[in-house]
């Protein structure tokens, strides 16, 4: 089993930014992808970006290219999900999750999932 848990989220103006961490514990987590996620009020779960845990790969949806930058600090278990440039449109609640295999960025295709983090952008 892993165990995810995020912590950061916050209410912020737009154009403020805000780093998410996710960091993980339970049985070792050495391979595999680890992906943030997001849901808004009444819509469904979207990706949002993911790292292998090995660092060799990153993805991001079109919507935060250039704004977000996910990381991983393997001393530390954690994965981090930087935010700038906040908008309005990135209001959710956000989620960390753990698949084994790598490459994954559907949300089908975890494993684990932590309990999120709400952010909240304002005007």
């Amino acid at each position: 089993q892993v165990q995810l848990v995020e912590s950061g989220g916050g209410t912020v103006q737009a154009g403020d930014s805000l780093t998410l961490s996710c960091t993980t514990s339970g049985d070792t987590f050495s391979s595999g992808t680890i992906g943030w996620f997001r849901q808004a009020p009444g819509q469904e779960r979207e990706f949002v970006a993911a790292i292998n845990w090995g660092g060799d790969s990153t993805y991001y949806t079109d919507s935060v290219k250039g704004r977000f930058t996910v990381s991983r600090d393997i001393a530390q278990n954690a994965v981090y999900l930087r935010m700038n440039s906040l908008e309005l449109e990135d209001t959710a609640v956000y989620y960390c999750a753990a698949s084994t295999r790598r490459n994954r960025i559907v949300a089908a295709e975890y494993d684990y999932w932590g309990q999120g983090t709400q952010v909240t952008v304002s005007s």
